[in-house]
């Protein structure tokens, strides 16, 4: 009996009817293969991804291998989602087979749910003689079977410090980068550029935000003309390539070819909250140093674009945003997206010739079966613009019309965080205050749903009850509640923040290591407990937890906090000189500690006028904190007058200077420092 009807994950949903007797993780499941001795099939996936759905529809739709399934396995099934924990775990286990991962990620375990062979997408024929195979040695071979199942168990539960050798254990203190340092690191990201046609060489090509975030970093700290050139070029390429919706808004998850031209058509919430972030800070940098003012118009255009995306399509009734849109419509992928020559022409009329010269449109097809994708090869002139602008119009009035890709309408705290940061980026750096009531609603939402709380600081994964939040969901929160703060100056998000930041240090903290778990001490026990170090298209959770930490502990002038986050940095420094492309978040982490960014203290009526004008010139990383009135943040301790005047204190290390009355006074003591 299929047993995914009662749950709520659409992922899970898309299998309830499959002839598959498939069980959600959890104690059923694992008991029933104890008390039967029979091997678990654990079957990995999420409802945006393409070949799951291929794998769904040619097997587990399959009576035939339905009913061998159901004879010799018990089947779980698993939103990656909604167990990040699991899938995680059981990545992991793959990857130490020495098999490539991805989803479909499809885990054969012993009945005690220790792992010992696993794979991806496999077509019918093979999953047959796989599943056929694994059941014919769980007969006769079993004890084999457990001894590799006790090796890699025995993996899974491996130290940090004894799988990386360059794990400096005891280390506790770390400086910033030193210049060698740092163009070391760049030069080995260099040679893995491609210079042709933007990012990194081979396809496909993922949007990367945090390595191009520590680029950013980097150039701003030591001038490099070659490395901006690049990280214009690429921001340019994936905003006028197809990755990017030029019709609707929206970044899809990757170009399956090297140009950025095809994408793979899935929207995901974290890839779009985070490349809000980036191209704002690109913008400001490019705007800063009054470079490439076509770029400039560019990445406002496709952040405001997305941010329409945002609130027309993926804004649930309860406040925060869904997690993602499927790839197909009607089982093809990138249906929704994609043209043939007449239906533009039909549509766009006389405008069509020149809108297919610009987008290479033919007959024929730029893509496959006389289908065109939208992409890009230059920036249009502003005149073509204008018109692009109504011919961008239309279409999309017509694809609104057309069946919508599946829409995955779980609502992800850690997700939600990435974007509530993003869109307090776009609020301070463009000044715009409909993306400022953005993220103050949101994060409102994120209390309500996910459970923040002054008092314990506990979270949840999802809105719906029964998953305890992980690492990344109170990383990324206390970091939006900082960013938050810094935008509103409304101390509330930074008790919250506080709190969240005492409950982590109190239940993922693993003391024989110095960093933290993936999951609280009070959730399932699974058969290894992880931690992540290195980062991916989302960073991993402890680097993303001490970025947060640092931020949070000058802003509250609370050194455990920045402790803490100095001596994870100090453990790992050698392993981000020696992989920067998959230590990104914490190079960029490296930048910033000890670099002599000073808190600007704002004391005073004028509070937030003085803090957008320091804000608009400083041209340097600052922290902020300000009140018009008394406070009981630390930094605010003593601060204010009894003559109605505002005053600036700069900072640094939490010793400030003599306090000063005006932005022009305060900037020239920050560029002093």
């Amino acid at each position: 009996m299929n047993k995914l009807q009662q749950e709520s994950s659409p992922y899970l949903k898309q299998h309830e009817n499959n002839p598959v007797d498939w069980y959600p993780w959890g104690e059923e499941a694992l008991q029933k293969a104890r008390e039967e001795s029979k091997p678990i099939l654990v079957s990995i996936g999420y409802s945006s991804c393409h070949w799951c759905h291929v794998m769904a529809h040619e097997s587990f739709e399959n009576e035939r291998l339905a009913q061998i399934m159901n004879r010799y396995f018990v089947n779980i099934k698993v939103d990656r989602e909604e167990r990040p924990d699991v899938d995680a775990l059981y990545m992991d286990a793959l990857q130490n087979m020495g098999l490539r991962g991805g989803w479909p990620l499809n885990v054969f375990l012993m009945p005690d749910a220790k792992p010992f062979y696993g794979g991806t997408y496999f077509p019918p024929k093979q999953w047959e003689q796989i599943l056929l195979g694994i059941q014919n040695a769980f007969e006769n071979d079993r004890q084999k079977l457990q001894q590799s199942a006790e090796a890699f168990a025995h993996s899974l539960n491996a130290k940090e410090s004894e799988k990386i050798k360059i794990f400096e254990l005891n280390a506790e203190e770390a400086k910033a980068w030193d210049q060698e340092e740092l163009e070391n690191m760049l030069l080995h990201l260099k040679n893995t550029f491609d210079f042709e046609e933007g990012g990194f060489q081979g396809a496909p090509k993922f949007p990367m935000p945090n390595i191009w975030d520590f680029l950013l970093s980097a150039v701003s700290k030591f001038q490099d003309e070659e490395l901006e050139q690049h990280i214009r070029f690429t921001l340019d390429r994936i905003v006028l390539g197809g990755i990017f919706d030029h019709v609707g808004g929206g970044w899809t998850r990757y170009s399956t070819d090297s140009m950025w031209k095809v994408p793979h058509f899935e929207k995901m919430l974290y890839d779009n909250a985070q490349l809000l972030g980036t191209y704002a800070e690109a913008y400001r940098f490019f705007k800063q140093e009054n470079l490439h003012p076509e770029s400039q118009f560019l990445y406002k255009w496709a952040i405001e674009k997305t941010l329409a995306w945002l609130r027309q399509e993926m804004k649930s009734e309860r406040g925060a945003y869904y997690a993602a849109l499927d790839a197909d419509s009607e089982g093809v992928e990138g249906k929704y997206y994609i043209w043939t020559a007449d239906e533009l022409h039909s549509l766009l009329g006389e405008s069509f010739e020149d809108f297919a010269d610009l987008y290479a449109i033919s007959t024929l097809g730029n893509w496959e079966h006389g289908q065109n994708v939208l992409h890009l090869e230059v920036q249009p002139d502003t005149e073509k613009w204008a018109w692009l602008t109504t011919a961008w119009d239309s279409l999309k009035i017509a694809r609104d019309q057309r069946p919508r890709p599946g829409l995955d309408n779980k609502l992800i705290c850690s997700w939600n965080g990435l974007l509530l940061s993003g869109l307090v980026k776009v609020a301070t750096v463009f000044e715009d205050g409909a993306s400022s009531n953005m993220a103050k609603n949101l994060a409102e939402y994120c209390v309500q749903l996910f459970g923040v709380n002054d008092e314990t600081g506990q979270l949840r994964h999802l809105s719906t009850a029964g998953v305890f939040g992980f690492l990344d969901d109170y990383a990324i929160q206390i970091q939006a509640f900082c960013d938050l703060y810094q935008l509103t100056f409304e101390a509330k998000w930074l008790t919250a923040a506080e709190s969240m930041g005492d409950y982590v240090m109190t239940h993922f903290y693993d003391e024989t290591e110095g960093l933290y778990f993936f999951t609280d001490d009070m959730a399932e026990e699974l058969i290894a407990r992880k931690k992540e170090i290195f980062d991916n298209v989302i960073p991993a959770s402890n680097s993303m937890l001490a970025h947060a930490f640092y931020d949070l502990g000058r802003l509250l002038g609370n050194r455990k906090f920045m402790e803490s986050a100095v001596a994870m940095f100090a453990k790992v420094r050698k392993i981000v000189q020696s992989e920067p492309r998959f230590m990104a978040n914490w190079a960029r982490l490296g930048n910033k500690i000890d670099s002599h960014i000073p808190e600007v203290v704002i004391a005073g009526p004028k509070y937030m006028e003085f803090k957008k004008e320091i804000g608009q010139k400083c041209g340097r990383p600052v922290y902020f904190v300000g009140s018009a009135e008394e406070s009981e943040l630390e930094l605010l301790q003593g601060r204010f007058q009894n003559d109605g005047k505002t005053y600036i204190y700069v900072c640094q290390d939490f010793t400030c200077q003599l306090p000063v009355d005006s932005p022009e006074k305060a900037l020239a003591l920050i560029h002093d420092l």
